[in-house]
């Protein structure tokens, strides 16, 4: 290279070349650079040139960057540096759920934590009983559910889900300030003439309501008690009729309409 192209940018070697830096030099009289001369020529093509493409590795562009420090290229540091910002944040996911192992991580998850918690425990192996016809098809609502609600929230609330299998099926817990807040069981045990069915029930509405709940506890004060009350659809204090699913309704009446139908009989 050049004398020019060495001393065109304000760099350590232009101190060298100019004479404000002490150098070394063989007995040949070569200048001795404490280096490895891998990416030299790409330093070379940046002080020529103004701008360089590149490596695409993220290890050589790391080295690269080391070697713009050392020779003091503020510029292709800048450049490298930016590069390697943006492939980290492209090799990042866009959200991230914990799948838990034991009881004892969703108690360090939970309280170290500063964001809402929603934990969504899925146990199909449970097969106790026999499950309803619905049960699998809502089972995968709750789960598709869950993975929509885990992209939309990402970033204010921490979804985990449990695998771990215990007695549970299907169930939605929600956590504020490290505490459980709300729960949303959605199997229950159904009884017909000859054996008892597992039933899995998918209250879409509900889930929303709680999820929209814990968001309230991204404050470090706590939810406004009287907002809290307000969201809530199914108030215990309330002189209303518990909510109950459509399914619920229709197996109330046709139970009714059997001691109905028994009572006519004796």
């Amino acid at each position: 290279s050049t004398l020019a192209t060495l001393q065109k940018h304000d760099t350590m070697l232009r101190d060298m070349f100019n004479g404000r830096m002490e150098i070394h030099t063989d007995s040949e009289g070569w200048i001795l650079i404490d280096r490895c001369g891998k990416h030299f020529g790409t330093i070379l093509n940046f002080l020529r040139d103004g701008s360089v493409p590149l490596p695409e590795n993220t290890r050589e562009m790391a080295e690269l960057r080391a070697e713009a420090k050392f020779y003091c290229i503020s510029a292709l540091v800048e450049s490298c540096e930016q590069s390697l910002l943006r492939k980290k944040r492209e090799a990042e996911p866009i959200c991230r759920v914990p799948l838990i192992t034991s009881q004892k991580e969703v108690l360090v998850l939970v309280t170290n934590t500063t964001k809402p918690v929603v934990k969504l425990l899925i146990n199909r192996h449970n097969n106790k009983y026999s499950y309803t016809i619905t049960s699998d098809d809502n089972l995968l609502k709750n789960i598709e559910l869950f993975d929509k609600m885990s992209l939309t929230f990402s970033g204010r609330v921490l979804f985990i889900k449990d695998v771990i299998g215990s007695s549970e099926i299907c169930c939605w817990t929600f956590y504020g300030h490290g505490r459980k807040v709300a729960e949303v069981c959605c199997h229950s045990i159904v009884y017909t003439t000859d054996k008892k069915h597992t039933k899995v029930e998918f209250p879409e509405t509900r889930i929303y309501e709680e999820t929209l709940n814990i968001l309230l506890y991204e404050n470090r004060n706590g939810p406004d008690q009287e907002l809290m009350q307000a969201t809530s659809s199914c108030d215990t204090g309330s002189s209303a009729p518990p909510c109950t699913s459509d399914e619920e309704e229709g197996e109330r009446s046709s139970l009714a309409r059997l001691r109905s139908n028994k009572q006519n009989t004796n």
